[in-house]
């Protein structure tokens, strides 16, 4: 079943919140001069118009990104993380949303490396595109990433970022993250790996996430931010959330610092709230 298309969300405010935090996991390993990887294990097409027919469908990204692109006196680190939106604009319009891999393409350095699997055949021949120029620093992959991620670990740097982001289209894909991860730290427990998943009226994702603290890693963060109030039908996603294994010991300070004022400028209804717990020893 290939039918996803993130283009219908792109920059919404479960991006946001995943872009962000990216950002700052990527500043942070910045902060050696060793060279780390990236995976994405379900890259998209890198880059959305959001003039397109896809994105104007919805205009997710009206209540998501549009908010903080014409946003004042935001933090350090917010203000850092539009700088990047604006790196894909022109004339301060917000005309397009730079995917994970272009966040993440704005942030390495020469010697660090990007490797990203899409399985959507249109989709992965628009990052194939987008990538055009990059083939020396970025490996895009045709294929399925939960099992692509196995010939990439462990990085020969031994420094990496992994992120898993698969849209949960299917009930399966939930069981399908906890064996990636099993798997992927069986290969390269240091690494870093970031796991999406969004907020519905379903048992699914609540159970994942107990399923992925069961593995008792060391270190690990999880954040969740609500929007709104769940839909009285129980349709729709009402926030996303994200479950960080080896998170930088700086992320929860960062995050105390400017959960509160993203959740404010996302919110979409009085119910807005935002909770995060991490252990890091």
């Amino acid at each position: 079943m290939l039918s996803y298309r993130h283009a219908f969300h792109a920059g919404n405010h479960a991006d946001v919140l995943k872009h962000y935090v990216l950002s700052l996991v990527l500043n942070y390993m910045n902060q050696k001069d060793k060279p780390y990887w990236v995976v994405d294990t379900h890259a998209g097409a890198g880059m959305y118009a959001l003039k397109s027919e896809f994105a104007q469908k919805n205009a997710e990204f009206k209540t998501g990104i549009a908010r903080l692109f014409g946003a004042n006196n935001l933090p350090e680190s917010l203000e850092n993380f539009v700088k990047i939106i604006e790196k894909y604009n022109e004339n301060n319009k917000l005309e397009y949303y730079p995917g994970s891999p272009k966040i993440a393409e704005a942030l390495l350095r020469k010697d660090d490396k990007l490797r990203l699997f899409e399985l959507h055949p249109s989709d992965c021949k628009l990052l194939i595109e987008n990538f055009r120029d990059k083939n020396r620093q970025t490996k895009v992959e045709l294929q399925d990433g939960f099992t692509g991620i196995k010939v990439y670990l462990p990085p020969p740097t031994k420094r990496a970022v992994v992120l898993i982001d698969p849209p949960y289209e299917l009930k399966d894909d939930y069981q399908r993250v906890l064996d990636c991860i099993k798997d992927s730290l069986s290969r390269f427990a240091t690494g870093t790996h970031i796991i999406w998943y969004p907020l519905l009226q379903r048992p699914e994702p609540a159970e994942m996430i107990n399923k992925l603290m069961l593995l008792n890693a060391p270190n690990w963060l999880q954040v969740e931010m609500l929007v709104q109030a769940p839909n009285d039908e129980g349709f729709g996603m009402h926030g996303s959330g994200l479950y960080i294994i080896n998170p930088p010991w700086t992320l929860p300070k960062a995050l105390e610092a400017t959960m509160p004022i993203l959740t404010k400028l996302l919110a979409i209804d009085e119910t807005a709230n935002y909770q995060m717990t991490s252990h890091i020893q």
